[in-house]
């Protein structure tokens, strides 16, 4: 069984406009008071940190140029040394402090 759809069907209720009703006030009041509302805001310790972070390093240059230019030296004249053992154990401390 199939029916056609067509969207020439008037519609035979008409709309009406609906009224809310506010409720009444108590018998002891007079007049009604706007109820103003306070937006509070409590960084925890660990929030005030990454903000304090943040502002420091916001203002420290992205690169040490002097560090830089140490680097390039010392692989220029060869006297630069790769240690193994602090470069592991400077990874297992970011990833002890990445764990929490």
């Amino acid at each position: 069984m199939s029916q056609k759809i067509d969207g020439g069907i008037a519609a035979s209720a008409q709309l009406r406009p609906v009224t809310v009703l506010a409720k009444a006030a108590p018998a002891g009041d007079t007049a009604a008071r706007p109820v103003e509302a306070v937006d509070s805001l409590r960084l925890t310790g660990e929030a005030t940190n990454l903000q304090a972070m943040q502002r420091e390093l916001s203002t420290a240059p992205a690169i040490d140029s002097g560090r830089v230019q140490a680097v390039r030296e010392a692989l220029e004249n060869g006297s630069y040394r790769i240690n193994p053992e602090a470069i592991a154990q400077r990874m297992l401390d970011m990833d002890q402090q990445l764990r929490g």
